[in-house]
């Protein structure tokens, strides 16, 4: 069985006015199913853009990316959106939740763009904020909500579409301390249930709950480490 996430000298360069940017310089990386990453870096380090090629958000200027033995290095974006759809959810530190629609409605709504029928809809968004431990908010709009539980209802959002990978940039960063530990606890608990979760964060606290960090600095990997995760109390 071919990995899960394979990158193979991942190069990406962009072009600043007469300047080119080497953002990637030569990134070769395997993720296993199950695996729980996180990606720490400085600003500038190449980490975000590493999560973009990663998410399919963007294309490597050089090299080959293989996404569950798929090479999707070369995809149109209409291929990468559907490739996005299938296999990949997004947590962002911000939420991006839509202020006038429910939490319900929130999470519903990448099944809507699917043309996933009302009554499947409702059903796996109820399963998906049970998930999170939301249930019994799915009316609630998100101004009615701490921001810990709009992450969560942001997580299920990223778990509706049954994709076995979860991407989490700096899903912390708005977040108290107590509250992020809440939310990494979650993220573990989807890990145990056989996701795959690739965080990015600059925080060493929340690096900490995963069992595998690698750390970037000018385009590179300089640090691939395992260790034994935190658990959230």
């Amino acid at each position: 069985m071919p990995p899960l996430i394979e990158m193979r000298n991942i190069q990406r360069t962009y072009v600043m006015g007469d300047n080119l940017v080497h953002a990637l310089r030569g990134v070769d990386l395997t993720i296993e199913k199950g695996a729980s990453i996180a990606i720490m870096g400085t600003s500038g380090s190449g980490k975000s853009t590493m999560m973009n090629i990663m998410g399919c958000l963007d294309q490597p200027s050089k090299g080959q990316y293989l996404l569950n033995g798929k090479d999707v290095s070369r995809l149109s974006r209409a291929q990468l959106a559907e490739v996005r759809g299938r296999m990949i959810g997004f947590v962002f530190q911000s939420f991006n939740l839509l202020s006038r629609t429910t939490a319900l409605e929130n999470v519903e709504l990448p099944l809507l763009y699917q043309g996933v029928g009302a009554r499947d809809r409702h059903r796996r968004a109820m399963e998906a904020l049970e998930r999170v431990g939301l249930e019994k908010r799915f009316d609630h709009h998100p101004n009615q909500l701490s921001g810990g539980q709009q992450q969560r209802v942001a997580i299920a959002r990223a778990l509706v579409g049954q994709a076995p990978i979860i991407m989490a940039d700096e899903p912390t960063g708005n977040l108290d301390t107590k509250t992020s530990y809440e939310v990494m606890g979650i993220l573990q608990g989807l890990v145990d249930q056989g996701i795959t979760v690739v965080l990015v964060t600059h925080e060493s606290d929340i690096a900490a709950y995963a069992r595998r960090v690698i750390t970037l600095r000018d385009g590179l990997i300089v640090d691939d480490k395992t260790q034994e995760p935190a658990r959230a109390a």
